[in-house]
């Protein structure tokens, strides 16, 4: 049987598209920024204005830069840019089933709000996804009990970016995401495969019903 084909824009060192894979699709990722370590097919190009038709494409996942939506105060919002508005309108023109993903507090509809605790993974890492797919909201309670590894900026070292946290180093990261693959730049704007997998199990669902 024939896998669905699905475009991954804004796609970075493949977070996402790893979780799509195992969960059933076959991936095309683009970035205007060269992924040399890219798990699968890669363009690069412009995501606003991708070098492939839209229409070929079973399923759209974007990621947009999300500098611009974290609540962090070591993050400089002024210079980074706010591309979602007009990712959702591409999207909307599309026609085609689409994903958006990006950090709580961006301006987009929550759909289906997912955190690493869900899937038993040392991440504090919250994400919402916003899609024109009926994906099902329901998810288990974020269990933050248990000590983390802060996969952000760079590697923290053996004491980790605060008291209490795991190490965090470039390998604990790669256990931690489920990223053996990507380097520390990419484990630090990445999603770990398991939100994707999740996200795709529902929109293969959606688009055989």
């Amino acid at each position: 049987m024939k896998r669905p084909l699905l475009l991954d824009l804004f796609c970075g060192a493949g977070g996402a598209a790893m979780g799509y894979h195992q969960a059933g699709f076959d991936i095309v990722g683009i970035d205007n920024t060269l992924q040399p370590d890219y798990p699968f097919a890669f363009i690069q190009g412009d995501a606003l204005e991708p070098p492939v038709r839209l229409k070929h494409f079973d399923l759209i996942h974007a990621s947009p830069p999300c500098q611009a939506y974290i609540r962090s105060g070591n993050v400089n919002k002024n210079r980074h840019p706010d591309l979602l508005p007009a990712t959702r309108q591409m999207l909307q023109n599309s026609k085609r089933p689409w994903v958006i993903e990006n950090v709580p507090g961006a301006p987009m509809r929550p759909d289906v709000i997912l955190c690493g605790s869900h899937f038993g993974l040392p991440l504090r890492r919250h994400r919402w996804f916003e899609s024109n797919l009926p994906l099902s909201p329901l998810v288990p309670p974020c269990d933050h009990t248990k000590r983390i590894v802060g996969v952000y900026g760079h590697p923290h070292g053996q004491k980790g970016a605060a008291k209490g946290m795991l190490p965090g180093t470039t390998q604990t990261w790669k256990q931690a995401m489920q990223m053996p693959w990507a380097n520390a730049k990419g484990l630090s704007n990445a999603i770990p495969p398991a939100y994707t997998k999740r996200i795709g199990a529902d929109a293969l669902k959606c688009l055989h019903n």
